[in-house]
């Protein structure tokens, strides 16, 4: 089957949405006098490691995949072949999922309820505006052999 070129048509990088979410959060929080996370530093520390280590360590397991069967990881590039296997036996987006991770992780090292209360919007930006569009041009890509990992795995977990 011949590629379809292009890539996913995906507007803006996806790290960056999950940056501006906690960016937002902690400015409105520092400027607007909003009420913290409030957890304790010793909690706040582990909680923001244990997510910050597993986010890295799901995004670097989807990613090397990506690298070692040769395609492309920004997905404004078109895709040279489908990674089913590894990490993306579970989820479909295990960088995405890391990155929202690390975004859980970040929030509870700044204690920030703010952010929180932000990711919900920030994973329905990367929802509708980059996995649907990742997702449909994967499936002019790929065809039938695409659709049938859709329904074997679920998007995020």
């Amino acid at each position: 089957m011949e590629k379809i070129s292009g890539g996913a048509n995906v507007r803006f990088p996806p790290p960056l949405i999950y940056v501006g979410g906690l960016m937002l959060g902690i400015a409105a929080e520092r400027l607007l006098h909003l009420p913290r996370l409030g957890l304790g530093s010793e909690i706040r520390d582990l909680l923001g490691a244990l997510f910050v280590i597993a986010g890295f360590a799901i995004s670097f397991a989807g990613a090397g995949l990506f690298l070692r069967r040769g395609t492309a990881i920004i997905p404004f590039k078109p895709a040279t072949r489908l990674v089913t296997t590894g990490i993306y036996r579970w989820t479909r987006n295990p960088m995405y999922l890391g990155m929202a991770l690390i975004y859980l992780g970040v929030a509870a090292f700044f204690n920030s309820l703010s952010s929180l209360v932000l990711l919900p919007l920030v994973l329905a930006i990367v929802q509708t505006q980059v996995i649907a569009r990742e997702e449909a041009y994967l499936e002019r890509a790929f065809g039938a052999e695409y659709v049938a990992y859709k329904k074997r795995v679920r998007a995020w977990i």
